[in-house]
């Protein structure tokens, strides 16, 4: 395993410099699922819920929490984001819904943290808008599936 890059020589916490690092295109590809009873499930899906429409509401907000990452995040640098993309997938068979979320720049640092804040977020607002139906709920699974740029390269889980 490499050296964790914000701790200093003393083992202080520190901010990167990323100063030198070359502007590249950078993507990152993160993913998580939040799973519910299956009349949860078909409230999302009618668009019934007392809420609204709760996958638009939480594609909103994933996209607002990867624009606010450095925000939440103490050492992690202000990135400006090129694009975001943010997707939900139903599963039926698990009564879940699969959020995705791509972020991508053209920078000196990656968008991983971005990506994953994007996911979280979206789930927190399945959560949120559906609680009142289902406080059993479970978010999960929120993983880094890929990522591409950088000096260490390209990055994909291994399945």
């Amino acid at each position: 395993m490499s050296q964790l890059t914000h701790f200093d020589s003393s083992g202080q916490a520190h901010m990167v410099d990323v100063g030198d690092k070359a502007a590249t295109k950078r993507i990152a590809v993160a993913q998580g699922s939040i799973r519910m009873q299956p009349e949860t499930l078909k409230l999302i899906q009618q668009g019934n819920a007392k809420k609204g429409d709760v996958l638009g509401v939480a594609r909103i907000a994933a996209i607002q929490a990867s624009k606010k990452t450095s925000d939440l995040i103490p050492l992690c640098h202000p990135i400006s984001l090129t694009k975001v993309g943010v997707t939900f997938d139903i599963d039926e068979k698990t009564t879940s819904v699969i959020c995705t979320a791509t972020t991508e720049t053209i920078g000196q640092t990656g968008v991983e943290m971005e990506a994953l804040t994007a996911v979280s977020l979206g789930l927190l607002t399945i959560y949120d808008m559906c609680k009142a139906a289902d406080l059993g709920m479970v978010i999960g699974e929120i993983k880094l599936l890929r990522k591409h740029g950088g000096k260490s390269g390209d990055w994909m889980v291994k399945k």
